[in-house]
């Protein structure tokens, strides 16, 4: 959670505690909940991790990890019961691996990335019991285990430098007992696991390296034996899992060949019996041909050594590796895991067994019921008395990337890249309808707004309009555009659909009559783009009911289309504009009416929400929005209830990892804003529930969507926590309002007064509390914010007509709070940023003969007067002469005092030949720059 302070983290862990409701995750005590949203719902997992069994007989209690929460799932009762995350002190990045204590009671997390943690939690409850901070700072962790009695935890980092650690996790402490680091060579170790007789040993493996640990006294000692196809003339393959086995020294390896590498303990005993641990080597003894196909899980229960294979497979074998029973079925995939009830071996009438038919030796067998989960993102529940494959969860196999909520029911529709659309009931966390499209990947769905069709758009260009219940077509599909399709939408009388497409057109499909029966068909397409579509938008005329239709460009163009004049192929441009001159506009919607004046709301990559006139397009008010690390990627409207205060809307937005709400009117306060993690690895799609309580996303590559709870008395409450009026304001300026930027800055204020006035004379001055709005760009460059030309006619403009149509009055002054919302508003929200002119010159210059990025002075010169906002030479030698102290009369500092004289005085040896990023900065414009870090 990012932005709700200490008091929301003080109650997290209360937060945690769930019942066990159908399909939802509710708090027991509702109370003391103060997070604007909470995650209720999780659908997908990553189907490259384990999926644990923590059931008890018949029940289908499954672990597993969707994105960076692990999910408690009670398959039966269709309920979660506990989600293991923490706001705001859980995973940040998506978990990277995680394990389960024998009696799983415990389960351990770990995730890869900046500031990734270690996380063991009481499955019984939810609550996270021990958290390792900064255990592998590098990379994070490629692999964690634990052991049988659960007191011990062990790492591998996820670093080029891979570093084993072991933990007391139940101690107090921030070290691990014992690390050792590892040899490249050995290449990437990926799976770790405890022998089960003894915790102080452990083995690793990576494709091409198995690796024997010992640990005690004398820290963590290692032994990577070596294995080639040479030492059995034979082909091994690369490495899958490794384990120990169940009854002497031996561990054994699957590989991709269809083998088990058997690896057996040369003992080196010792005289000395203070030494505890045991000095071994490991070496392979031999290698077994097990079947043709690549093994892919190997585990060890009980008696019974237990391996998976990329047919679907499963084989119990004896200690001696003699087969004792397989188990298949023809809709299993690739397995990726293998996990066993935890009930005990049940009495002999109730045992279960499979038939002696099903076994090798004809004998029956006894096994308890498991849980597979396959590569293709499927989970099965194994009941061996009766040889029953149940699926229990088959999900999105590759990224999800749309999602769309119904208009006036409680469905959401989920598309993803492998071609899977589902159709569920939020409500009642309920699957409903699924279709698969095995032509093409979906990526982007809408409902229309009466619900009755839904659209899909897909990455051969193709369109489906298709029945919203059933999903069956509601005519053959489109496909009109030349690439794959990014954006869809419907107008407000469903009478239109748009789309836009990667090769930057627009295409419009509208319904018309034929034979006697309202269909759909292709209208006109259009190259309006050139740069990537961000956003089409679907509105409605002022002055009547009839759609509108805008799209908005990286290219920083807003395009309105006149549909009415549109005819077939041939799609009429009605207004082009150009709404940004530096940024690049991310984001469209319609701002709600809150005032007599209607708006379009865009966000940029700058962090700035903009406001422009629906009719003229004009900027009419430039906001900071909210920065929580990247900036917005699709923002929506929440839909109203009849409870909320009309004066009062909200706005649901994605960033680049984060799910986040905002108050509007905006007005750039901070406090206003809330935003949470969402899908670390990057959230592709958002859409919210037609009553504005539930948000969805869609986390792309992680294969997950999620259902968040919208609770706006939260929001509220944090905003009016923050302060009213300017105070949320002051604390944005530099030593905030008793600092010294803010003296400065009314010391400048009152000083453009006397400007104003004029500084020569004798006069008694009346002191106000505003000064006339010309002076704006002095005081703004005065106090280090340098905006362009066009940037301050715009805030100009923001200021000069912010009351014109309620009052027909212009505003001609400004006072010195109205002042400082628009300096903060306005200015970078990050400061100047010495990287931004590095990044100018990397595009403007050329490399000298030191390797340095340059500019030719002649060619900086040309580029002023010639390129962007051009300068005049006098501007240019008036500027350069003020800069660089060279104008005659130096101590004053008014520009109408400029003698043009004085840019005679520039030399050669105040500008050098060749000019530098650091040079330009720090000698020509006098900005400091900060001294490179010392390594």
């Amino acid at each position: 959670q990012q932005g709700c302070g200490e008091d929301n983290q003080r109650d997290a862990s209360a937060s945690l505690v769930w019942t066990a409701t159908p399909g939802m995750l509710f708090q027991k005590d509702r109370q003391t909940s103060f997070h604007p949203l909470s995650l209720s719902w999780v659908l997908g997992y990553n189907s490259n991790l384990a999926v644990h069994s923590m059931m008890d007989g018949e029940d289908r209690v499954l672990l597993y990890v969707s994105s960076h929460t692990a999910v408690i799932h009670d398959v039966l009762g269709n309920r979660h019961l506990r989600a293991l995350l923490l706001f705001p002190q859980g995973h940040m990045n998506v978990i990277s691996c995680l394990c389960v204590s024998e009696d799983r009671r415990w389960v351990a997390t770990a995730d890869r990335g900046p500031d990734a943690l270690i996380i063991v939690w009481d499955s019984y409850s939810g609550i996270p019991v021990r958290t390792i901070f900064e255990s592998h700072p590098e990379e994070g962790v490629s692999a964690v285990a634990l052991s049988q009695d659960a007191k011990y935890l062990a790492t591998i980092s996820a670093g080029a430098v891979q570093r084993v650690c072991v933990w007391k996790w139940t101690l107090p402490t921030e070290k691990p007992v014992c690390s050792t680091e590892l040899r490249p060579e050995f290449g990437y170790q990926e799976y770790l696991i405890f022998n089960p007789q003894n915790p102080y040993e452990l083995v690793s493996n990576s494709k091409t390296q198995v690796i024997f640990y010992l640990w005690g006294d004398a820290g963590l000692q290692y032994e990577a034996p070596p294995l080639s196809s040479q030492t059995f003339k034979s082909v091994v393959g690369h490495f899958s899992q490794s384990v120990f086995h169940f009854n002497n020294s031996q561990a054994l390896t699957g590989t991709s060949a269809g083998k088990l590498v058997v690896w057996d303990a040369v003992s080196r005993h010792t005289p000395s019996k203070e030494l505890q641990v045991k000095l071994h080597s490991m070496k392979a003894a031999k290698l077994v041909p097990m079947e043709k196909d690549s093994l892919t899980v190997l585990t060890v229960f009980e008696s019974c050594i237990v391996t998976g294979d990329v047919k679907g497979q499963v084989k119990f074998y004896n200690g001696e590796l003699q087969l004792l029973v397989c188990l298949s079925h023809s809709t299993v995939g690739p397995i990726r895991s293998i996990s066993f009830s935890k009930t005990p071996p049940a009495p002999p009438s109730a045992s279960l067994a499979c038939s002696p038919s099903c076994t090798a030796s004809g004998q029956p067998f006894v096994v308890r019921n498991f849980i597979l989960s396959t590569s293709d993102a499927t989970v099965l529940h194994v009941a061996t008395d009766k040889m029953n494959f149940e699926k229990v969860m088959e999900e999105a196999k590759k990224a999800v990337n749309a999602v769309a909520c119904h208009p006036r029911q409680a469905l959401v529709a989920v598309g993803s890249h492998c071609g899977l659309l589902k159709v569920w009931d939020y409500q009642e966390a309920k699957y409903l309808v699924s279709r698969i499209f095995t032509e093409a990947s979906i990526r982007c769905l809408s409902y229309d707004p009466e619900g009755y069709f839904l659209a899909a758009g897909f990455t051969d260009g193709s369109v489906y309009i298709l029945d919203a219940i059933s999903l069956q077509s509601s005519c053959k599909e489109f496909k009109f555009s030349r690439g794959p399709v990014t954006h869809i939408s419907f107008s407000h009388d469903s009478e239109y659909l748009a789309t836009a497409d990667e090769k930057y057109s627009v295409t419009v499909y509208k319904r018309a009559l034929q034979n006697g029966g309202r269909c759909w068909e292709h209208l006109a397409g259009l190259h309006s783009h050139y740069k990537s579509i961000r956003s089409i938008l679907f509105g409605v005329q002022l002055d009547s009911n009839q759609p509108r239709l805008l799209s908005l460009g990286e290219d920083r163009q807003l395009v309105e289309y006149d549909l009415k004049s549109s005819s077939k192929d041939h799609l009429v441009v009605l207004h082009r504009d150009r709404i940004e001159q530096v940024a690049v506009p991310l984001c469209l919607a319609w701002y709600p009416q809150l005032s007599t004046e209607s708006f379009i709301l865009t966000a940029n990559n700058c962090y700035k929400m903009k406001l422009y006139n629906t009719t003229i397009k004009m900027c009419r008010k430039t906001l900071l929005g909210p920065t929580y690390g990247s900036p917005l990627e699709k923002i929506q409207i929440l839909p109203t209830t009849s409870t909320v205060d009309p004066q009062k809307r909200y706005l649901a937005y994605i960033t680049k990892d984060k799910v986040g709400l905002q108050i509007l009117p905006a007005d750039g306060n901070p406090h206003k804003s809330s935003a949470f993690i969402c899908h670390p690895d990057g959230a592709s799609d958002l859409a919210s529930s037609y009553d504005g309580r539930y948000i969805f996303t869609a986390g792309g590559d992680d294969c997950t969507f999620m259902k968040w709870e919208v609770n706006l008395n939260a929001l509220d409450a944090a905003a009016s926590l923050g302060g009213e009026d300017l105070i949320p304001f002051y604390s944005l300026l530099d030593g905030g309002r008793e600092g010294k930027f803010f003296r400065e800055l009314e010391d400048y204020f009152y000083y453009a007064q006397l400007r104003s006035h004029g500084t020569d004379t004798l006069e008694t001055r009346q002191v106000s509390t505003h000064i006339p709005l010309e002076e704006t760009p002095s005081v703004m460059r005065a106090m280090g914010f340098y905006p362009s030309e066009e940037k301050l006619e715009e805030m100009i403009h923001e200021v000069q007509f912010s009351k014109y149509v309620d009052t027909g009055e212009e505003v001609t002054k400004i006072n010195l709070g109205d002042f400082i919302k628009l300096y903060i508003n306005h200015r970078p929200a990050f400061g100047l940023s010495m990287k931004e002119i590095r990044r100018a010159f990397q595009v403007l210059g050329y490399d000298n003969e030191n390797g340095d990025k340059v500019i030719d002075r002649g060619d900086l010169l040309s580029l002023l007067q010639c390129r962007g906002e051009p300068m005049s030479e006098d501007e240019l030698a008036q500027c350069l002469t003020i800069l660089l102290s060279k104008r005659p009369g130096a101590g004053g500092s008014e520009l109408d005092t400029y003698d043009p004289s004085g840019a005679a005085a520039l030399t050669e040896e105040d500008i050098p030949e060749e000019i530098t990023a650091e040079i330009f900065a720090a000698d020509i414009l006098g900005l400091p720059i900060a001294e490179p870090e010392k390594k």
